[in-house]
């Protein structure tokens, strides 16, 4: 297994993302959308019982159906401090992608990339660490700004810092909400967007995001359900 060692504070956790951010490549194009796998990451929590539960699924990159899938059931590790959220979700992330029977190609997340405070969310965090390929897309803009897209599926506008260009509004489909999109490490933005747009076939998110939204749902439905008692009455 990759490791990770989470942190044991907040101050350690930004000196982490410090120390790895300066592994983030920029410079990669990707590989081209339509080609390859794709594999959707997402993690669902049960914050009572702190369990976190995260789901890879990876798709055919030209079809979209379900080449392989694995779960992982985890305890919650580190409190929810906005701008570290990678270091609640990476230990059990990182476990259902190296369950994986097969390669995952490039990775989707449920969340940011350099659209980060600190220009190293999920997708960057993930990708130092793996090695892949991996993109954000968001359902909403965190701290940045942003003009709204024209209408129409594929329309775009920058999602901005300041004057930089940290992500892009993506306008999926017609008449409905943006996401944003931003990398994470060895793909291009262009690349990424083009990515989102193949798999939003019919859906605001892609299609990566919602099989692995349901699973780990499914999956913490499951592992957080107390058995039913069928044992006969005394």
């Amino acid at each position: 297994m990759t490791s990770f060692q989470v942190p044991a504070d907040e101050v350690e956790a930004r000196a982490v993302q410090d120390a790895l951010r300066s592994r983030v490549v920029l410079d990669e194009p990707g590989p081209p959308p339509g080609t390859g796998r794709v594999t959707g990451v997402d993690v669902a929590y049960d914050d009572e019982r702190d369990v976190v539960v995260a789901a890879a699924v990876v798709l055919d990159g030209a079809t979209s159906e379900v080449v392989a899938e694995a779960t992982a059931v985890g305890t919650v590790a580190f409190p929810y401090v906005p701008g570290l959220l990678a270091f609640r979700e990476i230990p059990t992330v990182l476990a259902a992608l190296e369950s994986l029977p097969v390669d995952p190609g490039v990775v989707i997340c449920d969340g940011y990339g350099l659209a980060h405070p600190r220009r190293f969310g999920l997708a960057s965090h993930l990708g130092v660490l793996t090695g892949l390929p991996v993109f954000g897309v968001a359902k909403n803009p965190f701290v940045f700004t942003y003009e709204q897209p024209g209408p129409r599926r594929g329309d775009r506008s920058p999602l901005l810092d300041g004057e930089e260009e940290v992500g892009r509004a993506l306008r999926t489909q017609d008449g409905v909400k943006p996401v944003f999109v931003s990398v994470g490490h060895r793909i291009g933005l262009d690349n990424a967007c083009a990515h989102t747009l193949l798999l939003a076939r019919d859906f605001r998110q892609p299609e990566t995001t919602r099989r692995a939204d349901a699973l780990c749902r499914r999956v913490l439905r499951d592992a957080t359900t107390p058995p039913v008692d069928t044992s006969p009455a005394p």
